[in-house]
């Protein structure tokens, strides 16, 4: 089985003395407008993903690209430097996927009060309207697809749930709290105030846990959640790392096949994790797209002041998602492991 993502989805930082990490794409021409993409890491895959989208579109239509990324989720320091930095250099735009959706408020202020444009990839300000736009993932549907796929799994058998949380960090950035607010509305739990982490009440809930997005905090988070709750047989996790992690200490357990595990990211480790049973079902987003439009979006502003536009309905610009599975369910439409395999990143 394809459990361990620390080797598939290794790569090389480059570290530096400011306590971020930055690399350029290829050089362009001196004048063409500069692009920062300043990401949560550099080794996630989902982000070294976006990394590459970004930088094949700056090659293709001719801009400077910049990237950054913290040491880890949740190294707002980091990212506060390199908006910073942004400003300095005299960027025409900054994408950003940030650690802290509050506390990077007032720097992203700053960028935009200096007349730069800046997007909010994949994780949604707060408030939303604090960068000039965002491309992103539904994920309050993401949660959602995954959230009713576990209940129909279930059947009858739902209603007697013990559901395990793992979170992403104390802050609950939006990434965060839609993911996990959006899968108890689909499993049928009531979330209280959509917009907090755990105040629900409902009594399959078998607890909450941080996981910081990886593989070592998700089996942590994990190991925590059965000394609290031994019958747990539902595992909700914020992304397809903490589902590795998850599932090595449901192993370690003797609980790998009791245990129905879902999660979220659509990279390719998670869906051969959906081939090989680890992972029943995951919903795939698409980081190369959200980076390729940001790209585009900020060189049509640099050349015409024109900002982009939201998807009808929504505050953000939706780049879509799909749920991943090989054990479909009435009335849920889903890709096969086989065909996510062929769309997947990492």
């Amino acid at each position: 089985m394809t459990v361990t993502f620390r080797t598939l989805w290794a790569t090389t930082a480059l570290a530096i003395t400011a306590g971020f990490i930055a690399s350029a794409a290829p050089a362009a021409a001196q004048d063409a407008p500069l692009v920062c993409l300043i990401t949560k890491t550099d080794t996630n895959p989902f982000f070294v993903k976006m990394k590459e989208g970004a930088q094949a579109k700056a090659t293709e239509i001719g801009v400077k690209l910049q990237t950054y990324a913290g040491k880890i989720d949740g190294d707002t320091e980091s990212q506060v430097a390199a908006i910073e930095s942004c400003i300095a250099g005299g960027a025409k735009g900054i994408l950003i996927t940030a650690s802290d959706t509050k506390a990077i408020v007032p720097s992203v202020q700053q960028a935009r009060d200096a007349g730069i444009l800046v997007i909010a990839l994949d994780t949604a300000l707060e408030p939303i309207d604090s960068a000039d736009a965002t491309f992103a993932t539904n994920n309050f549907t993401a949660g959602e697809l995954i959230g009713r796929w576990a209940k129909s799994s279930m059947g009858d058998k739902a209603k007697d749930a013990k559901i395990a949380f793992l979170d992403l960090t104390p802050s609950q950035p939006s990434v965060d709290v839609m993911r996990d607010q959006g899968f108890m509305t689909g499993f049928g739990i009531d979330a209280k105030d959509a917009n907090v982490i755990g105040d629900e009440d409902d009594a399959r809930i078998a607890g909450h846990d941080i996981t910081n997005g990886n593989e070592e905090g998700g089996r942590t988070a994990m190991e925590n959640l059965l000394q609290k709750e031994p019958g747990i047989n539902v595992v909700y996790t914020i992304n397809e790392p903490a589902a590795a992690g998850a599932y090595e200490a449901l192993k370690a357990a003797g609980m790998e096949k009791d245990v129905l595990l879902v999660s979220i990211d659509g990279g390719c480790p998670g869906v051969a994790n959906v081939k090989d049973g680890v992972i029943g079902a995951t919903s795939m987003q698409y980081p190369l797209k959200m980076a390729a439009l940001g790209v585009e979006a900020v060189k049509a502003f640099a050349d015409s002041g024109k900002k982009p536009e939201k998807t009808s309905g929504l505050q953000f610009t939706d780049t879509g998602v799909d749920l991943v599975t090989d054990k479909p369910v009435d009335g849920e439409k889903s890709m096969t492991a086989a065909d996510a395999a062929k769309a997947c990143w990492g």
